[in-house]
């Protein structure tokens, strides 16, 4: 009963706030994502919890074929309207991303930038498996979030994490306004080299 209840409120809350605009909808690209960008060729890429779309639209001006995915419907409607007057082509749609729904086929980049941290424990299990199974050999997983106690990235996550993909590089950052957080960038087993 209790992880219903925190999910409903999860979603409840997110809700809410983009009925105007949330403090993290920066409409930004952070440093780390653009210096991946210059470092790799285009592929596809996939953009977990992708809110108004933002990163989805950073990664399709630079040459790859990206989507991104919202359970926020106001979110992903502004993403899809973005990209409309952009005139750029990104697949942005409603979903779960603990949901095999979600994923079509293998991902060069699979980004994730505060959303797996609002996921229930069961959510985490099933999303962790298709994130596994969805990362393209010689693919890149980059996570960010806010870590700590249960309702962040616990070391138990990065652990469980860890048990199917390969850390190369972790991050932390911490500021006087806001809890901890980090970067992880992690790749398939068999490309860890």
């Amino acid at each position: 009963m209790w992880h219903f209840l925190r999910k409903l409120s999860n979603r409840l809350f997110f809700r809410v706030m983009y009925l105007q605009k949330p403090r993290w909808d920066t409409g930004i690209t952070p440093p780390e994502l653009e210096a991946f960008v210059q470092a790799h060729e285009p592929g596809r890429a996939l953009d977990l919890g992708c809110g108004t779309g933002t990163n989805v639209l950073y990664l399709r001006r630079h040459g790859w074929q990206a989507s991104g995915v919202d359970f926020v419907p106001r979110a992903v409607r502004a993403g899809q309207r973005k990209a409309r007057m952009a005139g750029l082509e990104v697949n942005i749609l409603v979903g779960d991303v603990s949901s095999p729904a979600v994923y079509d086929g293998q991902y060069d980049l699979i980004l994730d930038m505060g959303c797996y941290h609002a996921l229930d424990p069961a959510q985490r299990v099933r999303y962790r498996q298709l994130v596994t199974e969805h990362l393209a050999a010689g693919g890149t997983y980059m996570l960010y979030g806010f870590t700590g106690d249960e309702s962040r990235i616990t070391p138990g996550d990065v652990q469980a994490l860890e048990e199917v993909l390969t850390l190369k590089k972790r991050v932390d950052s911490s500021d006087s306004s806001g809890p901890t957080s980090a970067w992880f960038w992690f790749v398939p087993r068999d490309t860890a080299a």
